[in-house]
């Protein structure tokens, strides 16, 4: 049962995250989604569009905690330090 809570946070930070991207792109970028991503690849700041995305994951975590929902916030936790291994292990290499 707490394994489950703790999926249901994760991929709520995930989702979380996902649409943080996309709410970033759609506000401060002039093209649309796809050609930004590319850009973001291409000229390598695909991880600072991430971590500001990654933004969004405050919603979700202090909703999980206003409502005593510990083990989905700890998802939630662990949804954003995976976004931020990620993007630091795409600085490294």
């Amino acid at each position: 049962m707490i394994k489950r809570k703790i999926l249901i946070g994760f991929l709520t930070g995930i989702f979380a995250n996902i649409a943080g991207i996309f709410l970033y792109i759609s506000f401060f970028s002039e093209m649309d989604i796809e050609p930004t991503i590319k850009d973001a690849i291409k000229n390598d700041y695909l991880g600072k569009v991430s971590a500001l995305g990654a933004v969004l994951n405050f919603l979700p975590f202090f909703v999980f905690l206003k409502k005593d929902q510990l083990y989905k916030a700890r998802g939630v936790v662990l949804a954003t330090v995976l976004t931020a291994l990620l993007i630091a292990t795409s600085i490294v290499i």
